[in-house]
This record gives C-alpha cells, structure tokens and sequence, in this order.
C-alpha cells in the first residue's frame, strides 16, 4: 500500500539534501525553514532513524547518512516520475490556476468586479479564491497571491504596493435623509458603529479625535462595537448608525448611493497602504505574475481616471 500522505515529507527532505539546507529547500518550496525542518523531522521519526547530519558552520550545514545517500535517487526519480504524470494527466487542455486570498469585504466590495476582467481578458486562466484575513497562506505557499492592507513588513512575502488608504465617515441614505448635508451637531445625536477589527500603527482615527476635528459638540448617544468590518459596513447600509471604514473598502457602496460619504472635506489618511503579496517561490510561475501586473496596472488605471 502506498503512503502517498508522505509525500510532503520526501519533497522537503529532497530539496533540503539538494542544496544542503533547510533553508535553500525554503527558498525553492515557496515556505519557511522552519516548515521544511518539521517535514524533515516527521519523516525522520517515521524511518526510525536521523537522515541529516547537522553541523553549527560551514556552507552546507546538513549532509546525508549513508543510507539516504542511497535512497536519494530513488527518491528523487520517483518525484520527477510523479510530476511527469500530473502532466500527462492535464494535457494539452491544461488551464493554469492561481490561488489568491483576500479578506471577505475587500473581495466583495473591491477585488471581484476587477477579478471578473480579468477572466474576460485571460480565459485560459482560473482564479481560486481564499477567503482569510491570515498571512499564513501566503508565505507557506498554500495561496500564490494576496492582497492586503496594512504597514508592508511581513517577513518572508515580497509585496507591491497598490494604493494608500485613508478613513471615511459613512451612513445610509435613509439616515441622513433625502438631499440632507450633515452637520457636527446632527452626528453628533447620531449612533456611532465602531469598528473594533486591530488597526496597530494604522493611524485609524478615534471618534473622539473626529469630534475635536468637526468641532461637534459632546455626542449624547451610545457606540455599538464591532469586532468586524464586514458587519460594521453591513451595520450602516442597514441605517442604524454611523460608521468610520476604509474608504476602498466603501467606495463602491459610494459609487452606488448605498451609502453616503460624510464631511468629505475633512481627510483621515491612514498609514497602512494596499499590496500584493506573494512568497519567492509564486513568484517564479508566469501565470500568478501575469495576475500580479494585471492588477497593478489596473489600479493605477483607476486612480488616474478617478
């Protein structure tokens, strides 16, 4: 009976004996040293014995036992043997897939009109969505592209910036009324939604910073917290309060009138900007960097036009 399931394993410690490093094997699979160890470790306590000799020093840190110098090219033919086969299997038909991940209420209100042209356009070319606010997918090589907003230093991702962020003020039309412009003191006896969801070192304004900028008078009414953004953005179109959001992730609501944006002459930008991100080894497939320029120049052809 085949152990397929060890497969992660034989792929870790092949590429890890090829170039004599944890993290070589790393830079190749797409995922972190510390993962490649911990397939190489399993597969260790499975035969029962160490594979690796490590060393403190030198440039190859981790050289083979005996008995898997003699395994290795079993080993490695039967991968190459394997990937030969996936290949067959597709065929001529073969349609490329990349896996991208985004959070819910980007992709809703944001990322999927511009997905939908872009499938228009590359037809030979699916996109798998993973719906997540972890990073985690990203850098262990379980999504090919992400898109986030936040400061740009994750470790281990090499990322493109897409646009800058700022916060909006937002209600429902049905809370400001038909033709009503807003005033300090009308926010002010209005319910404040405040999204709870962690903006460290964002630069995300507080309502109190907002009523000292608007000079309003000391609000009278109570806040509805809201550990997500998608539910607080959900909160205001229903017209039970005011909300402070993302502006990208509100603009559409804008465009359509679900949603009115409030005192546009005052701006909140923030420090967190938009980017794509993606570990070294996605990089290196043709179809997630036809993507990757796709949506770089399709952001920046809207921001001009806009």
């Amino acid at each position: 009976m085949r152990s397929l399931n060890r497969l992660k394993w034989l792929h870790a410690f092949e590429a890890t004996a090829r170039h004599g490093s944890f993290k070589g094997a790393a830079d190749e699979l797409g995922v972190t040293p510390a993962a490649v160890g911990q397939l190489v470790r399993a597969l260790e306590e499975w035969v029962g014995h160490p594979l690796l000799l490590r060393s403190r020093s030198g440039k190859t840190r981790l050289t083979l036992v005996s008995e898997a110098q003699d395994a290795l090219q079993d080993i490695s033919h039967g991968l190459d043997e394997l990937e030969s086969g996936l290949n067959k299997l597709r065929g001529r038909r073969a349609r490329s897939v990349i896996l991208l991940t985004a959070s819910q209420v980007l992709l809703m209100n944001w990322l999927m009109e511009r997905l939908n042209r872009f499938s228009e356009q590359h037809q030979n070319i699916d996109i798998r969505l993973d719906v997540t606010e972890r990073l985690s997918d990203v850098i262990h090589g379980e999504a090919d592209l992400g898109v986030r907003c936040g400061p740009g230093d994750w470790a281990g991702l090499s990322k493109t910036w897409l646009m800058d962020e700022e916060a909006v003020i937002v209600c429902s039309p049905r809370l400001l009324g038909t033709g009503a412009r807003p005033s300090p003191q009308w926010l002010a006896g209005e319910k404040r939604i405040q999204d709870d969801t962690p903006h460290p070192g964002a630069g995300f304004p507080s309502w109190d910073t907002i009523f000292e900028r608007l000079k309003a008078p000391p609000a009278g009414t109570t806040t509805l917290h809201i550990n997500s953004t998608a539910a607080a953005i959900m909160t205001a179109l229903s017209g039970r309060g005011v909300a402070v959001v993302r502006r990208a992730l509100v603009q559409q609501l804008i465009d359509t009138n679900q949603l009115v944006l409030l005192f546009p002459e005052h701006r909140w930008p923030l420090t967190w900007s938009y980017y794509l991100v993606m570990s070294e080894h996605s990089r290196m497939r043709p179809e997630v960097k036809i993507l990757h320029d796709w949506l770089v120049q399709d952001v920046s052809d809207s921001q001009i036009s806009s």
